[in-house]
């Protein structure tokens, strides 16, 4: 069996969806199952199981000799969350439990970093533990991830097989529960649809434009098939990057979005949100030549048909669950 963690979520919903759909239903859903907005993303998941995230631990006594593999998605991801209590048992401590659990039971682990452990780029986007090593995250989120990163790099017991997987700016199906902390595109094609318009931040630095802000934009669709490799192949272990390998501009977004719903483009600036003012990202552009190295060959979506895809085949339906 397979345990997703996470699988009330955004990308672990999806997993779960793509692995039942290659065929695998032999998983376990880990996740807070009870919030009524997120019902929609697994309900209709082919598993063995769903447990409540705050009795796995007692639950899988016994049974991981069963496990093939954790994938471990499960997380606060709210950038703007300053709970440092919340985000050290979330995202730290319950990660270090599974980690010691696959050591034991010698499982094969897949966990979510994220960019956000980049913080302002100073540094690059390389995964070189020399690189992770001096990073500064902007936001107690990024600290905690990358609090895990380096507790991860310091262990001399590990799984059969480990990956880190520092995902860029995720969009694509099953985000509708995540309000604020949805992607840029999904708020795009809502004000859009609504306004016939786009507020876009404005830049407060002077040496970026406005709108010309740019993020590495990766399709969910990528990031499952890259998670799905990882998994069955199992190349050498270690921290990769989950980007496109391209940054794009919101202005580029924008534009996309506008032009897959045949609207004429209609775009204004508004300042960032003092809350996040001075942990904003100007920029990220994922380093992926660990994962080419590993095997990864698969192209990745572009920008412009990734966003033609969710909007046309998923927003405009009625926000159809994948």
């Amino acid at each position: 069996m397979i345990i997703i963690t996470g699988a009330a979520g955004f990308i672990g919903s999806y997993v779960a969806g793509m692995l039942n759909r290659q065929g695998y239903r032999d998983l376990v859903l880990v996740d807070d199952f009870t919030p009524e907005i997120k019902q929609s993303n697994f309900i209709t998941k082919q598993a063995r199981e769903r447990v409540d995230r705050n009795h796995f631990f007692e639950w899988v006594v016994g049974k991981a000799q069963h496990i093939q593999a954790i994938i471990h998605l499960g997380a606060r991801t709210n950038t703007a969350e300053f709970d440092i209590e919340l985000l050290d048992h979330l995202n730290f401590k319950w990660s270090q439990q599974i980690w010691h659990l696959c050591v034991e039971h010698q499982i094969p682990l897949i966990y979510a970093s994220s960019a956000a452990t980049y913080g302002g780029g100073e540094y690059g986007y390389s995964t070189s533990a020399a690189i992770i090593q001096k990073l500064q995250p902007l936001n107690p989120y990024g600290w905690s991830k990358q609090k895990f990163d380096l507790w991860v790099l310091s262990q001399t017991a590990q799984p059969v097989f480990w990956a880190g997987l520092k995902f860029f700016n995720v969009y694509g199906p099953n985000e509708y529960h995540k309000g604020r902390m949805a992607s840029v595109i999904y708020h795009a094609w809502k004000q859009i649809g609504e306004t016939g318009a786009m507020k876009l931040f404005r830049s407060h630095r002077e040496d970026v434009q406005d709108g010309q802000q740019k993020r590495d934009f990766i399709y969910v669709q990528d990031v499952g098939s890259v998670i799905q490799y990882l998994m069955e192949e199992r190349p050498a272990s270690g921290i990769y990057n989950l980007g496109t390998g391209q940054a794009r501009s919101f202005q580029d977004l924008a534009m996309g979005v506008f032009h897959a719903l045949k609207i004429p483009v209609d775009i204004s600036y508004i300042d960032i949100p003092a809350d996040i003012r001075d942990t904003y990202q100007y920029y990220t552009e994922a380093d992926m030549h660990g994962l080419r190295a590993a095997g990864y060959t698969l192209p990745f979506t572009t920008l412009e048909d990734g966003i033609e895809e969710y909007v046309n085949s998923f927003l405009n339906q009625g926000c159809r669950i994948y």
